[in-house]
């Protein structure tokens, strides 16, 4: 006897399906997307809304939304980029920028933490799997004491390469960051707190009052070297360790 399937949660309207897939088999990104389409959905901001992506996995990511507007930096400079739409465009255009560890926090530290300084009226997902996962998972700045990659083949050395930034709580410290929050989507419980936190993230700027960072840990099976399946438990068992989830910061509008 045929079994009949029923489709008990489809994708967001918001979801281009002509899209061609992108994202490796047990990324955590296509998942971080999909929270971030059900949070432009639920404040209704997508229409006026600008994605900037940096270098890296994400690089397509506003590919896979209909009507948003999107453009990729030059790496590591989103927020720069960003700035300017912000300034050019005016309060009610709002500018969102999506970036993964090396892009963020490598090359691009200079350029977050100044536009954070400046006060600036943005709301950026950092997307942190802890290698540079595009060019064939080298050490980041994110990576952990021990993590072995093709740059750090004995693992890392704290010695030698020092210890993993956490930016989530560095950008806690910034006065014009208003929000700031680490999540994973590794769990149903997990997704729907990172899905607020980007909801949360939204609001602000819709309401002027600041810098909001949403930092999000993912999996990346090929660099990590482990089958799909098995990213779900590195988030839990190894990423969370190092890099607890929360909220750091949730603070009314300095000035």
């Amino acid at each position: 006897m045929s079994q009949v399937k029923k489709i008990l949660h489809g994708p967001p309207a918001l979801f281009n399906q002509g899209m061609m897939p992108h994202f490796c088999p047990g990324c955590h990104y296509g998942i971080m997307l999909r929270a971030l389409m059900e949070a432009l959905e639920e404040t209704g901001v997508v229409r006026r809304s600008v994605l900037v992506t940096g270098i890296g996995c994400s690089m397509v990511s506003a590919h896979y939304i209909r009507e948003i507007d999107g453009l990729v930096a030059l790496h590591g400079r989103a927020p720069a980029v960003a700035t300017g739409l912000k300034r050019v465009l005016g309060k009610d255009k709002i500018i969102i920028t999506m970036q993964g560890d090396g892009d963020l926090s490598a090359i691009g530290m200079g350029e977050i933490m100044h536009a954070a300084a400046r006060f600036e009226k943005l709301t950026t997902i950092f997307l942190n799997n802890a290698n540079f996962g595009t060019t064939g998972g080298q050490m980041a700045p994110t990576s952990l004491v021990g993590q072995v990659t093709p740059t750090s083949p004995q693992g890392r050395d704290c010695d030698t390469d020092g210890f993993p930034l956490h930016m989530a709580e560095i950008l806690a410290q910034i006065k014009g960051v208003v929000f700031s929050f680490r999540g994973a989507v590794n769990s149903l419980k997990n997704y729907n707190r990172t899905r607020r936190a980007m909801v949360k993230g939204l609001k602000n700027q819709m309401e002027d009052k600041g810098y909001s960072f949403i930092e999000v840990l993912s999996a990346c099976p090929p660099s990590h070297h482990f089958k799909p399946a098995a990213g779900l438990r590195h988030v839990e068992e190894v990423l969370m360790k190092e890099f607890p989830l929360g909220e750091f910061k949730d603070s009314e509008r300095p000035c």
